[in-house]
């Protein structure tokens, strides 16, 4: 029994290592421009954005920049202004494409500036500190915890993996009934235009009287 237990211990180990649970980015800003960088993020997913600004040149004066998240339907979701680092946790509420946008804000030097942007998705984004102290957890539990989480995970992306495929089969079945379809209409247009070509002709050699 101990090592079924340990067994799946290792395996849940393994599978977590392979997860997508977060990105580092490093992004370069020039004036007049907008960098931005995009995820597909399924619903009830907790995020956590983290940014800090780099100068490029020597000044010691950090430029500022402006930073936006929007939805993947367009709803601005964290907007920041003037600012040269910054943090934003949220949970998505959608399927789709989240975007995060920066600019420089009325900053003219040559140099541009530098973002180091730190996107965590899924488990990575939860503050397990602040869930050790709510819950009281150290070392093993607080482990056993996280992995517990990570099989939850798991688990919640095979059931969307699996409603994914049922969608894409619907769509494979309706779109096979359509082809079908037009297969048959498409076989029933050739043979009534084929039986009046031969009804026309019969007459036309009937007027001529080269047939009777």
């Amino acid at each position: 029994m101990a090592l079924r237990v340990l067994a799946l211990f290792l395996i849940v180990c393994l599978v977590g290592l392979h997860l997508p649970l977060g990105e580092a980015v490093w992004l370069n800003l020039r004036r007049s421009t907008t960098r931005c960088v995009s995820e597909v993020i399924q619903t009830n997913i907790d995020v956590s954005i983290n940014y800090n600004v780099i100068g490029n040149n020597q000044s010691h004066d950090l430029p500022d920049i402006n930073a936006k998240v929007t939805s993947p339907y367009g709803q601005i979701i964290y907007k920041d202004e003037n600012a040269t680092e910054g943090r934003f946790e949220f949970r998505t509420t959608a399927v789709g494409k989240y975007l995060v946008c920066f600019w420089l804000s009325n900053y003219h030097e040559e140099g541009g500036a530098s973002i180091n942007l730190d996107w965590k998705i899924g488990i990575a984004a939860r503050d397990w500190d602040s869930v050790a102290r709510k819950e009281k957890l150290k070392g093993v539990e607080l482990e056993l915890k996280k992995h517990e989480a990570i099989v939850e995970s798991i688990h919640e992306k095979m059931l969307h993996l699996k409603s994914r495929e049922a969608e894409m089969r619907m769509v494979s079945e309706k779109t096979n009934d359509r082809v079908e379809m037009f297969s048959i209409m498409s076989v029933g247009i050739c043979v009534v235009v084929s039986v009046l070509q031969l009804w026309y002709l019969k007459r036309y050699f009937q007027k001529k009287r080269i047939i009777m």
